[in-house]
């Protein structure tokens, strides 16, 4: 008999392995643990989780838990299938291959947890004219994840807190924002990301609710009342929140007797000059009140002429007065000018008379002085 050497045994036995592959999946997905053999001569193979509990033994389940199920036992594969998968099944599963010794190998399951849509907390109410802090929370990923305000297309800067909660992490982002009443009903929106949304993003929208004292603004009827005709006066009011009471009144009065208030509108039926005063709409909320008033002024049947022919009538003796007034001014500054122009040239007409007559007697004083003929003097100066 041929009898083959004592370390030919051991390298058979050294030649059968195991070897396990990773696995990653979402929580409430299904994982499948793999065992690939090598050389495998039927020996036990035995599928343990991470708290060391048999859960295969040789394709047999040895662990009530239904989750698990074997799919494939051939003699290179053994495959496991855990459905429903949770973060307490992470962990290493081990691949181990009964021998004169034992092998074995550990495949790691991991357990990825994708956030929820983010929720939005608001500490405190908006006022116009403070501030507003906003927090954007994901209470639970894994890994964490990350969170992002966005408003108007641009990123808002927060203060990001994250916790450890074991498993999982618990994520927030925190801003801080002035606010206006016009930036009420503003849109904002947090978005998460994580690496087990593929690209994808969870976004939770919210929109500002800034609140502001209210605005009051009476609608004034078009034309000139008379007597008789109704009046129909609207309070359009602006506030958050709206103003639920609108309160109408006459200044230094009562309402008339005709008055009738139907919400915002006050209408009074037939005028007459005695319902001649102001008028008030107030409004208020929480926040601050306002006021806005009308003074009515009713006339008689005859006077004051329609608005378009009192226009007319007022504006033609307006241009005339001011073309003649015009006119008049122009012709006084020509007179002044004339006037002045002729005063200066008779006066240097004087001047000039004056002054020929002075040279002549000097002339007349040095002849006689010098005892020299005037005449003479006279005509020696002509030339």
């Amino acid at each position: 008999l041929l009898r083959l050497p004592p370390w030919s045994h051991c390298d058979a036995f050294w030649r059968q392995a195991v070897q396990a592959e990773n696995v990653t999946v979402m929580e409430g997905g299904t994982a499948e643990i793999s065992c690939r053999l090598q050389n495998y001569d039927g020996s036990i193979v035995v599928i343990q989780n991470p708290r060391r509990q048999t859960l295969f033994f040789n394709g047999t389940r040895a662990l009530k838990d239904d989750r698990f199920q074997m799919v494939l036992f051939t003699p290179r594969l053994v495959r496991i299938e855990l459905t429903n998968v949770s973060v307490s099944d992470e962990g290493g599963y081990f691949c181990q291959l009964y021998t004169d010794s034992t092998h074995h190998q550990v495949a790691t399951l991991s357990v990825l947890v994708p956030p929820e849509t983010p929720t939005v907390e608001v500490k405190q109410e908006a006022v116009e004219g403070g501030e507003v802090e906003l927090t954007c929370m994901s209470p639970r990923s894994k890994p964490a994840a990350t969170l992002r305000w966005v408003r108007n297309g641009r990123e808002i800067p927060g203060v990001v807190s994250q916790q450890d909660n074991g498993k999982t992490f618990s994520v927030s982002s925190t801003i801080r924002i002035p606010v206006e009443r016009k930036d009420n009903g503003a849109a904002l929106s947090c978005e998460a990301f994580h690496v087990a949304l593929g690209g994808q993003k969870r976004i939770r929208h919210y929109r500002l609710d800034v609140y502001f004292a209210p605005t009051v603004r009476i609608v004034p009827p078009t034309g000139i009342l008379r007597e008789g005709d109704s009046l129909s006066l609207t309070c359009s009011v602006t506030g958050n929140p709206l103003p639920r009471n609108i309160q109408w009144s006459k200044i230094n009065d009562t309402l008339p007797e005709r008055a009738e208030i139907s919400g915002p509108t006050l209408q009074i039926s037939r005028l007459s000059q005695s319902y001649n005063g102001t008028y008030l709409c107030q409004a208020q909320n929480n926040y601050g009140r306002a006021a806005d008033h009308y003074t009515l002024l009713v006339y008689d049947n005859v006077s004051p002429p329609t608005t378009s022919t009192t226009a007319t009538h007022s504006a033609v003796p307006y241009a005339v007065i001011g073309g003649v007034l015009a006119l008049l001014v122009f012709t006084v500054i020509c007179v002044l000018i004339v006037t002045i122009w002729c005063s200066v040239r008779q006066k240097g007409s004087y001047l000039t008379h004056e002054a020929s007559g002075l040279d002549e007697h000097g002339e007349v004083q040095e002849a006689f002085l010098n005892g020299n003929d005037a005449s003479q003097g006279k005509k020696e100066y002509l030339l």
